[in-house]
């Protein structure tokens, strides 16, 4: 069902809280929090721009990784704040604190047009648990509210959903940002009726994590393409040896299903014909996780459909890149979610890559419509630097996968019908 969009409101002189996705990668240097990559500040530029233009006093609330419940301060949003300003060219005030008196003060002294961004939401607790109390005291701000976190949407957190309810029993109006729509218009009304061929493209680690959005685009597409390491579970479920891969082998009758019900639905389902292999060897060292970090070496191109013994399948081969590419060159409409590859290590990033490559020339020669569906798919197109060459790139993971799997997300349900 639509939903109403900020340019359905009228906001002039009214206090619009705004949900927005500010979970940006940040990093200490010289004593002070620095943001890596600004990239979700600047898409929410155009629905600030239009609020601000419209006389909205906005009020901009966010999370920041996860602190649980403490005030993490390398987890504050004030440099969030100050970025914003420079990127938005204009001042935006930064409020410690995201409920509370210092809030309500802050806000009755706005004037149309003024910006202020709250401290990081999940400095408290209440806010992933979608408590009532916590969702009041932050809606005590809000005459409209406006959702422009696509990222956020999934979960029903208080200033995802709770706020929304609120702000709808009062009375208010509750709208998707231009970011927001964007995001349902593409991932949504593109997707539920695509040009034809409809070309998808689905790689990462899991089948599991990938099997609800398979089942539902068998429905619609005219070829799914399989990379990175899930293509080893339907290895494994073709009776093929898969040696050290990653594999979820609990998955095979899901992987044999998934095949036969591409077979009676006249679906072209494509498997790697070649891949990238290395030694995987155990070192002293952890990951951030502290998890044991493993060296692969060795890496070298494997022509079979089996694995060596001792050696993991790391990325698509350059004959699977040929077969992948020539198939997307005839895509009207093509979705991509999930990498072919470790493309973050340049050894095996060159199926990744080559698959993107064929995305943008589809794009740009051929006038697809190409959808990166979030998370690592979107890094791989901007680290491939092709990120200006697709039609549309999800600024949600989890979200768009949710959103492409049918699950209606409590945050766009929480807005307002059209």
């Amino acid at each position: 069902m639509a939903k109403l969009t900020i340019k359905d409101l009228s906001v002039s002189g009214k206090r619009v809280f705004v949900r927005v996705d500010y979970n940006v990668p940040m990093e200490e240097k010289d004593g002070q929090m620095v943001i890596n990559d600004d990239t979700r500040i600047k898409e929410t530029l155009p629905t600030l721009d239009w609020l601000v233009k419209n006389g909205a006093k906005v009020i901009l609330t966010a999370h920041l990784g996860r602190p649980k419940g403490k005030k993490e301060p390398s987890m504050s949003l004030r440099p969030v704040a100050a970025k914003l300003a420079e990127l938005a060219g204009r001042p935006v005030a930064f409020v410690d604190d995201c409920i509370g008196e210092k809030v309500e003060k802050t806000v009755a002294a706005m004037k149309p047009g003024d910006i202020v961004l709250l401290e990081n939401v999940r400095y408290y607790n209440e806010e992933e648990a979608n408590d009532p109390a916590f969702a009041e005291n932050l809606a005590k701000v809000a005459d409209l509210y406006v959702n422009d976190a696509f990222g956020a949407a999934h979960r029903a957190h208080a200033s995802t959903e709770g706020v929304a309810r609120l702000v709808a029993k009062r009375g208010g109006k509750c709208a998707a940002g231009l970011l927001m729509e964007r995001e349902l218009k593409f991932l949504g009304d593109e997707l539920d009726k695509p040009a034809r061929p409809f070309v998808v493209i689905l790689g990462g680690a899991k089948v599991s994590d990938k099997i609800k959005v398979i089942d539902r685009l068998l429905e619609k597409a005219d070829s799914i393409m399989i990379g990175g390491a899930m293509a080893y579970t339907f290895r494994l479920a073709q009776g093929h040896q898969v040696g050290k891969s990653l594999v979820e082998a609990d998955k095979v009758d899901v992987a044999k299903s998934a095949l036969a019900k591409a077979k009676v639905k006249g679906v072209k389902f494509f498997l790697p014909v070649d891949d990238v292999v290395a030694t995987p060897v155990k070192t002293d060292k952890l990951d951030k996780k502290g998890k044991p970090v493993i060296e692969w070496q060795n890496p070298q191109p494997n022509a079979s459909l089996d694995c060596p013994p001792g050696a993991a399948g790391l990325d698509v081969g350059p004959k699977t890149v040929k077969l992948y590419a020539e198939e997307i060159a005839k895509a009207k409409t093509i979705l991509w979610n999930g990498p072919m590859g470790i493309f973050e290590d340049k050894r095996f990033a060159a199926g990744t890559f080559g698959v993107a490559q064929a995305v943008a020339e589809a794009t740009q020669h051929s006038g697809a419509k190409s959808i990166i569906g979030g998370g690592d798919s979107v890094k791989a197109i901007n680290k491939a630097k092709l990120g200006d060459q697709v039609t549309f790139m999800s600024t949600g993971g989890g979200a768009s996968l949710e959103f492409l799997e049918g699950a209606e997300l409590p945050g766009v349900a929480a807005l307002t019908d059209k």
